[in-house]
């Protein structure tokens, strides 16, 4: 019995590998995976890893690797149609009825892909012949060496009609398979078919299985009017679920299983090449938008994948196309990151022109979905008038109920409101308060003057009355991991942390993150300490111990400490929000109900946070 890609995908979404793998490996939780110990050799120290969002299991000791189905195989001797019988069972899903004409179309399909891989054969041996001079001499000035050809399958099409269809169907080939198959082209008036790819070097396209699918291939006549050329829709390709790389991008996240690296969309072939060498887990669509179906074969390898782009106008306009086609795909566990290159370099300029390590660097320094999507919202138009500012709310209204997942359409409408509040705060103008630069985008405010924050004017405020407990305990918890405050630069930039003493130490952070300076606690402590920051935090140190903040208990894991950080700094936020709207409401005539419910709500908040019912709040949250 044969199945299909499409019904072994769905069977392996429906199960979670540590369920199944769980009933034999005995495995304990450790960030995003389970470690026990290796079913497959004899040791004393945990070496076998299992990750459910990427849907394998991974074992040091012996090297082996693989999913649920090959796990069974492995560990019980089933055959592969055993193997997936039996999850089918536990899935709840029916087997595919046994068909002849199905398993004549496998069949089909397999003497086409045989013939794929001959051709990747033939057209490798041309790219050390003579005819491929042209393209040694390419791949030499984009600084790929010889022995990395092979790695990627590369080759060359001489510029002839009929070399390939001859060196094929001398080997049994019949030409209409080979235009089946997209490699000859048939005439639309008649006539013998002659070879799709002349004159190229050549990138064997791969499907998620490892198999020879198609070609692409970059033109070396500089007059080509195709610079790069996909192999056409067949019964092996279909260009809508295709990411060219996949496999080799797998195995590096395999061989990285204890790393949270995520998978990384680039545009070309060449960018692939150059993150793999650099080991970065990296793939690109096939010449087009990234297509509903590639994201979920992206979200299956990685909840969050990195969506890489150049940093010039062509690459936010990328950027933002991709924004439109996911937003209804989102779900809880399932977004998107953004890595905007600097420089108008892509990634294989960066790894020739700086190194791998620079390369890792680049991608690693990506911006969340909600930042991005605010910024392509932001740049319709200038925001310079009430009628502009008003357009922009409502297209970020329009934007978050583009989103199909309800709770998570709320989340994204608050997030996107909170940073339309922090672009146009409504209370008081501050020296060091961000403005909104050129067309109304938002710009981190200068830093601030070491005068401002001396250890004089600021310690003195600060030891001239006790700081709020919560609030020193979201600075206390944002000098502990700076990464807290990633998602809410502008609200903190705006409102500080909830206490006037502190706004000064809040927006010398804000103004290292956006200059990026990419420091961890230790060098952040260092740096605000010699900006003139020591004796305020000790302060924060101490009013941060009488908090009762859950998010600063060392036992508590990353993530959920971030949460209940994000949780505690809305609330701080919302009552910033409501002394805001308060301010504009107050004697306005009419108002008197919606200014009464306005204080009530926020003085329900100012008792939570002050008694510490804000954490028994965000604990049921």
């Amino acid at each position: 019995m044969r199945f299909d890609d499409r019904f072994l995908e769905e069977l392996k979404a429906r199960l979670r590998p540590s369920d199944i793998i769980g009933r034999t490996v005995k495995l304990k939780r450790q960030g995003r995976e389970y470690v026990g110990l290796s079913p497959f050799t004899k040791e004393k120290s945990p070496s076998f890893f299992v990750n459910d969002d990427k849907g394998f299991f991974h074992d040091f000791s012996s090297g082996k690797h693989g999913d649920v189905i090959s796990f069974l195989q492995e560990t019980e001797r089933l055959s592969f149609v055993e193997a997936v019988q039996r999850l089918a069972g536990e899935a709840g899903m029916a087997l595919p009825a046994e068909d002849p004409q199905a398993a004549e179309r496998e069949a089909k399909k397999q003497g086409l892909t045989d013939w794929m891989d001959l051709a990747q054969k033939w057209f490798a041996a041309n790219l050390r012949r003579s005819p491929g001079k042209a393209a040694r001499e390419y791949l030499e000035k984009r600084g790929l060496p010889e022995d990395q050809w092979e790695r990627f399958g590369l080759g060359y099409a001489p510029n002839d009609r009929e070399g390939l269809k001859n060196a094929l169907v001398q080997r049994g080939a019949r030409p209409g398979d080979l235009v089946e198959a997209g490699m000859l082209i048939a005439p639309e008036g008649g006539g013998a078919p002659y070879d799709r790819f002349r004159d190229r070097l050549m990138f064997p396209i791969l499907d998620a299985r490892g198999r020879i699918v198609s070609f692409g291939g970059r033109a070396m006549n500089p007059d080509d009017r195709a610079k790069y050329l996909n192999g056409p829709e067949s019964p092996l390709f279909h260009k809508g679920a295709t990411l060219y790389g996949l496999p080799e991008a797998r195995r590096i996240l395999g061989a990285e299983s204890k790393s949270e690296q995520a998978i990384v969309v680039v545009e070309g072939y060449m960018d692939v090449i150059a993150c793999h060498r650099a080991g970065i887990p990296a793939v690109a669509p096939m010449g087009t938008a990234l297509t509903e179906e590639q994201m979920e074969r992206l979200w299956r390898v990685s909840h969050e994948p990195v969506l890489c782009f150049d940093g010039d106008a062509a690459g936010r306009r990328a950027a933002y196309r991709a924004i439109d086609r996911a937003l209804p795909q989102l779900k809880s566990g399932r977004s998107f990151r953004f890595a905007l290159l600097e420089g108008g370099q892509d990634p294989d300029d960066i790894l020739r022109d700086k190194g791998a390590p620079a390369l890792r660097q680049a991608i690693t320094t990506t911006r969340p979905f909600a930042e991005v999507l605010f910024s392509k919202e932001a740049e319709v138009e200038p925001l310079d008038s009430p009628e502009r500012r008003a357009g922009l709310k409502g297209r970020l209204r329009q934007a978050a109920s583009a989103i199909q997942d309800k709770d998570l359409a709320e989340q994204y409408r608050r997030e996107l409101f909170d940073r339309f509040d922090a672009l146009f705060p409504a209370r008081r103008a501050q020296a060091n308060q961000p403005a909104a630069g050129p067309g109304g985008r938002w710009r981190p405010g200068p830093p601030p003057k070491l005068g401002q924050t001396a250890e004089g004017a600021q310690a003195m405020q600060s030891l001239s009355r006790s700081i709020e407990p919560v609030a020193a305990a979201l600075a206390h918890g944002a000098v502990d991991d700076p990464e807290r405050m990633d998602d809410h630069l502008e609200a903190i930039a705006a409102h500080g942390f909830g206490d006037p003493a502190l706004d000064g130490l809040a927006q010398e952070m804000v103004r290292l993150r956006f200059s990026g300076q990419d420091l961890d606690s230790a060098a952040l402590r260092r740096h605000l300490a010699q900006s003139g920051h020591g004796v305020l935090m000790h302060e924060v140190e101490k009013a941060a111990a009488k908090s009762g903040a859950p998010f600063l208990a060392t036992d508590k894991p990353l993530g959920e400490a971030r949460i209940r950080w994000s949780q505690a700094f809305d609330a701080l936020t919302r009552v910033a929000a409501l002394e805001d709207a308060l301010t504009s409401a107050r004697g306005v005539p009419g108002q008197d109900e919606a200014f009464r419910r306005l204080k009530a709500e926020r003085d329900a908040l100012r008792r939570a946070i002050k008694t510490g019912e804000i954490w028994e709040d965000s604990a049921g949250s």
